[in-house]
Parts: structure tokens; C-alpha cells; sequence
């Protein structure tokens, strides 16, 4: 049985990868819909880059645009990572779709409503500000709720301040409200998706496909990228969010409890994660640190080869 999901994403390079991978595993994964928000480019950008997406995998997949910014903070983007249009080195085309009617959170809320209970996983990749705000309008979506697959945080140094990670920077009172949630979350932090760095052999392979979509991937994951992020490859934070539900037994982590820091100073977006159990505080996520990083794109490239 296919496992119902919604991607909320900030197409982002990485990004744009997860939704290929996603659109690429239609036999495991029922793509109900993309929905957008603002992050890596404001949302007006981040709503045509998921339609770009779309239309280079051929897919029909209905795309939402959600929140425009934070719940409380102005809005900080990062195109000095992915480019003013957010998907620097992909060259795609202008979107020729338009955005489905209805925001992205009323239809993260219709959705929910209409499954069975425990039944449709959440995939945010960027900001949660529409899952947060889709909670707190209906609470009573979250018996729906299987559980939450999330990208964001960090288990040590952050990559947007020393203390954060970048999509729990931008909104970390929306990041509070979901693990605040009590629903079952899994975190794909900076500690695991920096491990998750093709080598140069396997970037080159997938420039090697042959296919529009190839050619988009090989783009992206060797354009030039700003230094000092940490890592001497590209990592790929969010396709790791998909990797997890389609094959759990390359990634290994712990249950622990996680605090948002929400507070405007140097510690603002900082993921407390309390891998030893020293707080004696019930888990409230189950945090990812280790993936076998060679077999998940060895397997992500096989998957990939079968879009246009």
C-alpha cells in the first residue's frame, strides 16, 4: 500500500531533487500535494519553481501556494546558496502551469480531514510555518496525522548561525508549534543530511542519464556555491526526507527530546536536542545522525533514471 504524503517545500535545489525523487516513486509514495512557502526565495518564487518542478517530471501533482512569511519574524531568504531564482544551474523553463485554487494550508487541512486516521505523512523541506499554522486552525487534523518526516535543524553547528539551521532559523515559533505536536516526527538535521554528499563519480552519472531531468540535477549540484557551509560537496538535505520513507534501513538515529529556541538573539532557531536523555523529558522526536550515504544515491540515480 502507497504511503499518502504532502511535500511543503522552498524550491531550493535540494528541494527540486526530493520532489524528482518523490515524482520518481510513484509506486511507494501517493503524492496528494505540493505545497509552497516562503524560505529559500520568497513565495511567489518558491510557488513557480515547484511548478517548474512538476512540469519537468511530467507529473499532474496539484501545487498550493502557502505562507507569504514567519509567524512573527520578517522574512530572510538565501539566495546566496541557490541563486536569485532559487534554482541556479537547473535551466528550466518559465512554469507554464498555474497554482491549484486555495491556500496551501486550507488544503494541508482538507487533505488531512478527508484520510483515515494515522494514515498521511507530512514532508516539510523548508520553513513550517504552513504546518504550523494548519495545526493551529484545525487541531483536529492531528489524529490524521502518521506522522511528520521533517528537514531542519541541527544536532551540532548550524549553517545559517552557529547555533541554526536555516528553515528553523527563518520561522522557529512555527518549528515550536510542531514538535510541540505529539505526533510521531522524524528529524533529518544538519548532523545526517552533511553526510549525504554524492561523489564526484556518482554526480557525474546522473549528468550521464540522458534525460531533461539528468541534465536539470547535474546543473544544480555543480554550479558554484558560496564556501564556508560546512561541507566540500553538495549536500542533499531534503532528498534525504524521501530516501527515509523509501528506504528507513539506510538512515539510523535515536528517539530524544527536541526544544526550538524562539528567542530573538544569537540562540534564535537552535535545535536543544537532548541526545544522552540527560533532561529526563519524554521523546518528541526520533533524530537522524548516520546514513549510508553511497548506497542512497546509487539508489536515488536508479530511481531518477526513469523521469523524463
Amino acid at each position: 500500500m502507497r504511503e499518502m504524503i504532502i511535500i511543503d517545500t522552498d524550491p531550493g535545489q535540494d528541494d527540486a531533487v526530493a520532489l524528482l525523487l518523490a515524482f520518481a516513486s510513484s509506486d511507494q509514495l501517493d503524492l496528494r500535494a505540493i505545497t509552497t512557502v516562503a524560505g529559500n526565495v520568497p513565495v511567489g518564487q518558491t510557488t513557480a519553481n515547484a511548478l517548474r518542478i512538476r512540469e519537468l517530471a511530467g507529473a499532474r501533482t496539484p501545487v498550493h501556494r502557502g505562507a507569504e512569511s514567519p509567524l512573527l519574524f520578517p522574512l530572510e531568504t538565501a539566495e546566496f546558496v541557490c541563486g536569485p531564482d532559487g534554482l541556479a544551474g537547473a535551466d528550466l523553463p518559465p512554469a507554464q502551469g498555474e497554482p491549484a485554487p486555495g491556500h496551501a494550508v486550507e488544503a494541508i487541512i482538507a487533505l488531512c480531514r478527508a484520510a483515515p486516521d494515522d494514515s498521511i505523512t507530512l514532508c516539510p523541506l523548508g520553513p513550517l510555518t504552513n504546518l504550523a499554522l494548519a495545526l493551529r486552525l484545525a487541531p483536529d487534523i492531528l489524529p490524521k496525522v502518521k506522522r511528520i518526516v521533517s528537514m531542519g535543524g541541527a544536532l551540532g553547528l548550524g549553517n545559517m548561525t552557529p547555533a541554526a539551521e536555516f528553515n528553523i532559523y527563518v520561522d522557529p515559533h512555527a518549528a515550536a508549534i510542531v514538535y510541540a505536536s505529539g505526533r510521531p516526527i522524524v528529524m533529518m538535521g544538519l548532523g545526517v543530511t552533511h553526510q549525504a554528499i554524492a561523489s564526484h563519480e556518482q554526480v557525474a552519472a546522473i549528468g550521464a542519464l540522458g534525460t531533461a531531468t539528468g541534465k536539470a540535477i547535474h546543473g544544480m549540484l555543480t554550479r558554484p556555491r558560496p564556501g564556508g557551509l560546512g561541507t566540500t560537496g553538495h549536500p542533499m538535505h531534503d532528498p534525504c526526507v524521501i530516501a527515509f520513507l523509501l528506504w528507513p534501513e539506510l538512515f539510523e538515529g535515536r528517539d530524544c527530546f527536541v526544544a526550538v529556541e524562539t528567542s530573538d538573539g544569537s540562540q534564535r532557531g537552535r535545535t536543544t536536542i537532548d541526545w544522552n536523555g540527560r533532561l529526563k523529558r519524554p521523546a518528541n522526536a526520533h533524530v537522524v545522525a548516520g546514513v549510508q550515504a553511497h548506497e542512497l544515491f546509487e539508489r536515488m540515480t536508479a530511481r531518477l533514471a526513469t523521469l523524463p
